[in-house]
């Protein structure tokens, strides 16, 4: 958490507009705080970026990817593969 320390002419026209809108001087600042620094979208910053899909429209195919099914039979996979890392004396 940090505290910022106001100048006095800066916190007197913050708390006038806090009672103008019927709200505290700390949630009038934390607001305009997140309107000039946070994502509109809120923590994903996905705002005006459309489906990731759309994100991705320029970069999709540009990796080969293998034709080998790689996620199928992963613990026999592994297993195998250190078994012949032991047969190797690397293990």
């Amino acid at each position: 958490m940090t505290t910022i320390t106001l100048p006095p002419d800066l916190e007197g026209r913050l708390d006038a507009e806090a009672r103008r809108r019927g709200t505290t001087l700390e949630l009038l600042a934390l607001d305009g705080l997140r309107r000039l620094f946070a994502s509109p979208a809120g923590d994903n910053g996905a705002a005006g970026q459309g489906t990731l899909l759309d994100f991705l429209a320029g970069h999709i195919g540009t990796v080969a990817g293998a034709t080998e099914p790689y996620s199928e039979d992963c613990g026999k996979r592994f297993a195998e593969g250190l078994s012949q890392k032991q047969q190797r004396g690397q293990l």
